[in-house]
């Protein structure tokens, strides 16, 4: 899923890329006039003649199949986090007491249609409901793994 970033190969007779650090104490850097305001030249802030250019900053090489997965698998990440919110403070409602038979029978239905719709939009996008589960290093996992 997370592929090692490649920069694109640079053209060996190309002048080095310019510093793109500011030196000590805020000076410009060699070779780039700064840029006074809306009285100065339109050259101002450009490099100077001779000096280094840069030519871009690194590219991300990604196919579109590859970032539309990721995409999805991060949307319906936080679907499913706000979808269990919403069922678990449904279920509280439930054991308050306080909504009408008729109310259960309807959270109950359409939490059932909202878990049917996840598993759909995994199925799709080639996903179990265990790819939306992140791994948050020491703090455990995103989503509860024990279904109470």
């Amino acid at each position: 899923m997370n592929e090692p970033f490649h920069a694109p190969p640079r053209d060996p007779g190309a002048a080095p890329l310019a510093d793109t650090a500011p030196p000590a104490g805020g000076a410009s850097p060699a070779g780039v006039r700064p840029s006074v305001g809306a009285g100065s030249p339109p050259d101002a802030g450009r490099p100077a003649a001779g000096a280094p250019v840069r030519r871009g900053g690194r590219r991300i090489e990604a196919d579109s199949e590859t970032v539309q997965r990721d995409l999805a698998q991060l949307v319906l990440t936080v679907v499913e986090l706000v979808r269990q919110l919403v069922e678990r403070q449904c279920i509280r409602r439930v054991d308050q007491g306080d909504l009408s038979d008729e109310q259960v029978e309807e959270i109950g239905v359409t939490l059932m249609r909202l878990e049917e719709a996840m598993e759909e939009l995994c199925e799709r996008f080639g996903l179990s409901m265990a790819d939306l589960n992140l791994d948050l290093g020491p703090l455990g996992t995103l989503l509860p793994t024990d279904q109470d």
